[in-house]
């Protein structure tokens, strides 16, 4: 019941965490222009995301742009296109498997063993989702960081990190809880599950030294004398020797 509960709650984080990721690969907002002037009016605002960069100027709405050729993109933002469209496929992938195998749905049945061995795959893929969609976060975020101090660099050209950003490392903590929960659990219930099966090689134990077989003296136990039985019929078996004479042969002398 525990180990169900758990399920039901790291499916949900997962859940999460794949709509956090997904909305993180869409938006625009993975850099913002920095704003370091003195002038507190701010007329253009830019970002630049993984599929487009769009405009904003005052009081009018967003104009976006999607880019035109893929090498016009920094070698993180290209980086990021391909690993935060692997995490949403493999944080999808592993909705989906682990619905197979958890313990309130009947897709695999009398076979417990199979649907741990199913949820554990399924939460491995949600780790590997965690992993590509926290690497082009970081990157990203650790190149704006150092653009920003860099004296080589004006002002126009400084970015800020985006909303984007923050997005996807709240998803990737979701992630991670989610994977956690499916794999840790199945792994340590699969441990106390053998635990008697387990056998310890430096346990003390005895070999056990056959004993040589001791010739017993045979005893010979008396066999008893047949009783002769007598009947109305004349017995047609001759080959009976008797220390006794029958009745028969004694009619017979007679």
């Amino acid at each position: 019941m525990a180990n169900s509960a758990l399920e039901i709650v790291g499916l949900l984080l997962t859940l999460i965490g794949l709509i956090g990721a997904a909305a993180s690969t869409g938006m625009p907002m993975w850099r913002v222009t920095a704003f370091i002037g003195e002038n507190i009016i701010v007329f253009e605002n830019r970002y630049e995301g993984l599929w487009m960069n769009c405009f904003r100027q005052a009081n009018i709405r967003m104009q976006c742009k999607v880019y035109d050729s893929l090498l016009a993109l920094s070698p993180d933002l290209q980086a990021a296109r391909g690993l935060m469209c692997s995490a949403v496929a493999l944080a999808g992938l592993g909705i989906l498997i682990s619905l197979v195998g958890m313990q309130c749905t009947s897709c695999i049945v009398n076979n417990d063993r199979a649907k741990k061995l199913v949820l554990i795959i399924a939460g491995s893929m949600i780790l590997m989702a965690c992993i590509c969609v926290l690497v082009p976060v970081s990157w990203t975020g650790h190149v704006i960081i150092t653009d920003f101090y860099n004296p080589l660099l004006i002002n126009a050209q400084r970015r800020e990190l985006g909303e984007a950003l923050y997005i996807g490392w709240v998803a990737s903590a979701f992630l991670f809880a989610g994977g956690c929960m499916l794999v840790c659990c199945n792994v340590q219930s699969e441990d106390k599950g053998s635990e008697r099966y387990i056998y310890s090689r430096n346990s003390d134990y005895r070999a056990y030294t056959p004993q040589p077989l001791q010739p017993q003296q045979l005893v010979l136990l008396p066999q008893p004398q047949p009783q002769p039985v007598l009947s109305r019929h004349p017995s047609t078996n001759y080959s009976y020797h008797s220390r006794y004479p029958s009745v028969h042969s004694g009619i017979a002398y007679l």
